[in-house]
């Protein structure tokens, strides 16, 4: 099985044209044709179907398009990482990142690393924490930054850099600013500022929650952090948030930590990479310099 095979089935599955497979891999329609025949003979199985003009993968075709995407993802990181291993000056770097690492940890990282690295072109894809594992494990990204609890998954490799505690924050003209602690029946009455369902911090604070046997009643979702923010700083609303989200508005007086009864759940800030790749030179030089903040 050749990779070109491998292609037209993610191609067909995605166009559902052999002429316009052909256009995108330049080559002739009668070969995309010869291949499929012959991909079909190799595997013993029927995976193409035409219907209405189109062309659609059968069942098999289905089981054989979620090896082909990662095979061809492969293949692309193969060939990206060998023309880039001959010089660390030059080169791509695709970063994923969850919202919180990408706003307050690496704005000075990616700029002291583009001053010393001018040649490098990054991109940096900012999406929730569960989105960049995924891109991660689809090999999409070189590298994951991401605020997360402690998580095992066998086909990544994580490593904490620092501590992204979450706390209870309200505006200081908030009612609860003045007491010495909050109690759980007092957190649930109060209007609740919640993330969007996909954030990993919205799945934190429903499961502490959860855990104490309380639910919130009055809840108002938010699928941005510093939509959350001004609501909060309105007086009207407290939320859970990464500590390091809000430490500029802390140290201004703007928003209030709560102290609160208990714990809320640990949280860290992992650098994460795929176990089953070869990383380049670029992409190490990269994840070391995230892993010397540990020491920062």
């Amino acid at each position: 099985m050749n990779l070109i095979k491998l292609q037209i089935i993610e191609l067909i599955d995605r166009l559902h044209h052999m002429t316009s497979v052909a256009e995108v891999l330049g080559i002739k329609q009668p070969t995309v044709t010869f291949h499929m025949k012959s991909l079909e003979e190799e595997m013993g199985v029927r995976l193409f179907e035409s219907r209405s003009g189109k062309t659609f993968l059968t069942e098999a075709g289905q089981a054989l398009l979620h090896y082909s995407v990662k095979i061809n993802a492969l293949a692309r990181e193969a060939r990206r990482v060998v023309s880039e291993f001959e010089t660390l000056y030059r080169g791509t770097l695709l970063i994923g990142a969850s919202y919180v690492p990408a706003t307050y940890l690496l704005p000075s990282i990616l700029n002291a690393f583009s001053r010393e690295f001018p040649g490098i072109r990054i991109a940096l894809s900012v999406k929730p924490s569960p989105v960049i594992r995924e891109m991660l494990i689809r090999h999409e990204i070189d590298l994951g930054v991401i605020s997360s609890e402690p998580f095992v998954e066998p086909a990544l490799q994580a490593d904490s850099l620092i501590t992204d505690d979450l706390v209870l924050i309200c505006s200081p003209e908030h009612p609860l600013a003045q007491q010495s602690e909050v109690g759980l029946e007092q957190m649930v009455k109060a209007p609740f500022a919640l993330h969007g369902r996909e954030s990993s911090t919205r799945r934190l604070t429903e499961r502490w929650f959860e855990q104490q046997g309380l639910r919130l009643r009055n809840t108002v979702e938010v699928d941005s952090l510093e939509a959350i923010k001004q609501l909060v700083l309105l007086g009207g609303h407290i939320s859970v948030m990464s500590r390091m989200a809000v430490q500029g508005e802390e140290r201004q007086g703007l928003i209030q930590v709560l102290p609160i009864e208990g714990e809320l759940a640990p949280r860290y800030i992992y650098v994460v990479h795929n176990k089953d790749r070869h990383p380049s030179v670029q992409i190490e030089s990269f994840r070391n310099t995230l892993l010397a903040t540990k020491n920062c």
